[in-house]
């Protein structure tokens, strides 16, 4: 049996983050994938058509994720970790020059891209911030729309920033330096006492250990 439409899309994602999207052309895809380029072409009109559908399934698997984080019996601060833990794969599947390929060679594409993971990152912020607030862990005098925007600008800016690797990234160190930072500035002192509490717990499901 063939593969279809989603399964091309899924094999196709991985070799663009691999080799990037300019230098991998359809022939290619063709070849990796053991498909003719009569199958392929069934699915996807032109190399544009194909680049965009990847681009739409991988945004469309992180609103899924968070969609699955936010209807967990979680409090803020551990929904807050579990979308850092999101944040963290996101890191680890990166690679800076799909991101220079697509801004060069599709630009209304990367433009329409860019206004998504905004909108993704900032809503997902903003409804952990009034979450958290209601709750009492989170400080009431927060201005929850100006922090979901600062922190989509720190996200943003760390992917798009040479200040930092992708292994420093996803490393446990700056992991923790991340996310306390953030919490420093938005906890209540319940929420504090919560956050010192279960530290330990958050960083053992995330699977690393200080170095």
């Amino acid at each position: 049996m063939g593969l279809n439409g989603r399964q091309i899309l899924e094999k196709v994602c991985k070799i663009y983050q691999r080799y990037g999207i300019k230098s991998v052309t359809m022939d290619d895809v063709a070849k990796t994938l053991c498909i003719s380029k009569k199958t392929l072409y069934e699915h996807f009109s032109d190399k544009e058509d194909l680049v965009a559908q990847v681009m739409m399934m991988e945004h469309a698997r992180w609103f899924e994720v968070l969609d699955v984080i936010g209807k967990k019996e979680l409090n803020a601060v551990e929904e807050l970790f579990e979308v850092y833990k999101v944040l963290k794969r996101m890191f680890r599947d990166y690679n800076p020059s799909m991101e220079y390929d697509l801004r060069k060679y599709y630009p209304d594409l990367s433009v329409k891209m860019r206004e998504v993971r905004r909108k993704m990152i900032y809503d997902s912020g903003y409804r952990n911030l009034t979450k958290g607030k209601k709750e009492g862990l989170y400080r009431k005098d927060m201005n929850a729309k100006i922090i979901a925007r600062l922190h989509l600008f720190k996200v943003e800016n760390m992917v798009d920033s040479d200040m930092f690797s992708i292994g420093e990234l996803t490393s446990f160190k700056v992991f923790h330096e991340i996310f306390v930072y953030h919490l420093n500035g938005i906890l209540s002192p319940e929420g504090r006492l919560f956050f010192e509490k279960n530290f330990n717990r958050f960083r053992d499901q995330l699977g690393v250990q200080p170095s």
